[in-house]
């Protein structure tokens, strides 16, 4: 058998020899030439940073609340030595004997006039054996205790209390003709009792040897006391003429009538009850007192 002869095969020309020949373009575009960019340059430090500014807020804060830790518990151990050195005790106030003077209230159905006088007595002690206080002066107003009608107002200077003193105060709280409400008006009775609240607003200091601590603003409040509106005076007798030799008779005067303005000018009687009173600590933060 004769030996087949393959012809060699052709090599493929190039895409524009190709194209020239009438032959199918390439499928892929042509190369082109490539430019070099300059890659952008991103720090990693920030990740860094923010880590060590995290772990920085968290030492300020725990060594923030350790030393708050500490400062509290030197105060809480001071508070306990000074405690157990001075046995620091609340003063005491006591009202030792009230009474009406006199009162006076018109009985207008729609604008009644208030006069009324209150005496009264206070005692105050210092139960403390090394502590004194330091007053400012006290303001005293009365109330009812139904409707708060005020009764009026006084003023006692203050004092210095010394450790273990007893001290006595006076003071006459009194109102004159101040217009009151017609509808509490009914508090004040013409007989009988009626409750009264005391209020003593002032400032108070402690003085320990030689130091002495910032006055803050305290309250005494009385209540539970009860007073009684003095009796009437006796009516004048009216003069009449009449009988021989010019003689005059003194005729009974009449008595007096619910329509009456009521007025008590006579001796009253005290109520010399103890009524012990709160002591309350005032603290004012900006416009308001709490």
């Amino acid at each position: 058998m004769a030996d087949r002869v393959y012809p060699a095969a052709k090599p493929n020309p190039p895409p524009a020899a190709a194209a020239a020949n009438g032959g199918a373009p390439a499928s892929f575009p042509a190369p082109k030439s490539q430019t070099y960019q300059r890659p952008i340059y991103r720090p990693q430090a920030p990740a860094k940073r923010r880590r060590s500014c995290r772990c920085s807020l968290c030492c300020c804060f725990c060594w923030a609340l350790l030393a708050v830790i500490l400062l509290a518990l030197a105060a809480a151990a001071a508070g306990g030595a000074f405690y157990l050195l001075y046995r620091p005790q609340r003063p005491s106030f006591t009202v030792s004997s009230v009474r009406l003077a006199s009162l006076n209230l018109t009985s207008s159905a729609t604008a009644p006039v208030l006069t009324d006088a209150i005496t009264l007595t206070v005692t105050a002690r210092n139960p403390n054996k090394k502590i004194a206080y330091l007053y400012g002066d006290f303001t005293l107003s009365a109330a009812t205790s139904a409707n708060a009608l005020p009764l009026g107002s006084a003023t006692v200077p203050g004092f210095a209390h010394a450790a273990g003193n007893t001290t006595v105060l006076t003071a006459t709280i009194a109102s004159s003709a101040a217009a009151v409400d017609p509808s509490a008006s009914g508090d004040v009775k013409k007989s009988g009792g009626f409750g009264v609240v005391l209020d003593a607003d002032t400032s108070a200091g402690a003085r320990v040897g030689g130091l002495r601590t910032k006055k803050i603003g305290i309250q005494v409040h009385c209540e539970g006391i009860k007073v009684t509106p003095p009796p009437p005076p006796p009516p004048a007798p009216r003069k009449a003429k009449g009988g021989k030799n010019g003689t005059v008779a003194l005729a009974p005067a009449p008595a007096p009538s619910d329509a009456d303005t009521t007025t008590a000018t006579a001796t009253a009687t005290a109520s010399t009850a103890a009524h012990p009173c709160k002591v309350r600590v005032r603290v004012k933060i900006w416009k308001w007192t709490f």
